[in-house]
């Protein structure tokens, strides 16, 4: 991964801001770099590829501990941002800021992805038979338009009904901002769709990072788009959509939880470290649990260890933690971006919703016993294997941008616990500034 920033900078594209900035980054609106679309040589699609693999990981930091933090499953305490604790709690008389890190960072860094994917595909058009045959063409766009999917889903997370705009290539007009999340989760279907349909009969020859082990070529990038597909037709409430797109996937529900697609980091010179790894017992930069996560844990659960208890609690503004976040052992360690172990959840929740009962509790029963818990005995009922769901999947996707957004959809924000008396629980975030000002 340490080639990455010299490719990057040879192209001056999108990889401006370390993965850890808290600085505002500027309009989206950057020339276009004519020279490698008109007539790319094959290098220069590797390094648009690799370019947009590699800026995923811009600002992924801010979009968890934000999500993380709103959704309760957090508290994020730093000497240097008080903002973690005030703004993101709504803490007094806060609110949310639509010009500011939390917010803006990661919003345009998933937008200079998709920018960085359209050059690639305008590229992809442009080149000769003898840098890329149909085939291999038909590769590089359905992974761009799969990426494209991808950012634009985690951006229309963040603002819901404040709404997003539909990604346009360069040199078509910027449509206005689209408040309802159901459609912009349509486009965001259209793109993965589209992407699926050009990765089926082509072939791969980029190179990806080994976050990609395993899905390297045509058939595993096709997985990961349907995976991708069938966590949209969730939220969509899809339900049969989402179980075809599961068969289509790397669901299996006896194989490893952990299989997957991630993002990968290190220390390598030029290269992004994972700053979502601060280590224990640490006292200027902490990320601890927040309480209700070990008081709502049932006995025996060993997602307990996602945590580890402190020498001395932390706080900061009135709040205390005691439990360090250790999903992440190192700097160099990766970041989930899909794992059979989402799949198997979200293949629970349509067997719940479409009625099929008795495969909706074997799922459940692989997530439990997978985690030293017994079989469930609970109630078959719709509501009480829905708790059971979310339950779940709060344990089993903890910090991977999951919670706020699953209370949000079954409309239950207003669970979540307020730990001052002028807290707030938030429903989105605001629109930036700067989408106003477009």
């Amino acid at each position: 991964m340490n080639k990455y920033i010299s490719i990057i900078s040879a192209f001056f594209l999108l990889l401006i801001m370390n993965a850890c900035q808290k600085g505002e980054i500027n309009s989206l609106n950057t020339p276009v770099v004519g020279g490698i679309i008109s007539n790319p040589t094959r290098s220069d699609l590797f390094n648009l590829v690799t370019g947009a693999e590699s800026g995923m990981r811009n600002s992924f930091a801010p979009y968890l501990d934000g999500t993380g933090i709103i959704g309760r499953e957090i508290y994020r305490f730093s000497s240097a941002e008080p903002r973690y604790t005030t703004d993101l709690l709504g803490g007094g008389t806060k609110v949310l800021d639509n010009n500011t890190f939390y917010l803006t960072n990661p919003w345009n860094a998933r937008y200079q992805v998709i920018r960085q994917c359209f050059i690639l595909q305008g590229s992809v058009a442009n080149a000769r038979e003898e840098v890329a045959s149909a085939a291999q063409k038909k590769a590089f766009t359905g992974f761009a338009k799969t990426l494209i999917g991808y950012q634009l889903l985690l951006n229309i997370n963040m603002t819901d009904a404040n709404g997003a705009r539909i990604p346009v290539a360069d040199g078509v007009a910027q449509g206005p901002v689209v408040t309802d999340p159901a459609v912009v989760l349509d486009s965001v279907l259209k793109f993965l769709d589209e992407g699926k349909a050009d990765l089926t009969g082509s072939e791969v020859i980029f190179p990806l990072s080994d976050g990609f082990a395993g899905f390297k070529d045509a058939a595993g990038l096709l997985k990961f788009n349907r995976a991708l597909a069938a966590r949209v037709h969730v939220y969509r409430k899809n339900w049969a959509a989402a179980l075809t797109a599961l068969n289509e996937s790397f669901f299996d529900l006896n194989g490893s939880f952990s299989m997957g697609i991630y993002h990968y980091f290190s220390t390598n010179g030029g290269d992004l470290a994972n700053t979502m790894y601060l280590a224990p017992n640490g006292a200027g930069e902490v990320r601890v649990a927040h309480p209700s996560f070990v008081t709502d844990l049932v006995a025996g659960d060993d997602r307990i260890n996602k945590t580890a208890l402190r020498n001395a609690s932390a706080s900061q503004g009135g709040l205390t933690g005691n439990r360090d976040v250790v999903i992440w052992t190192s700097l160099n360690s990766p970041i989930s971006i899909i794992r059979n172990e989402e799949l198997i959840l979200l293949y629970a929740e349509a067997k719940i919703q479409a009625g099929a009962i008795p495969d909706a509790i074997v799922a459940l029963n692989r997530i439990r016993t997978g985690h030293n818990l017994p079989s469930y005995a609970g109630s078959a009922t719709t509501a009480a294997l829905i708790n059971e769901l979310l339950y779940n999947r709060r344990y089993s996707l903890f910090m991977e941008g999951h919670r706020w957004i699953d209370l949000r959809r079954y409309d239950r924000l207003g669970t979540l616990p307020k730990d001052r008396p002028d807290d707030d629980v938030w429903t989105k975030y605001p629109l930036p500034q700067s989408e106003s000002n477009i």
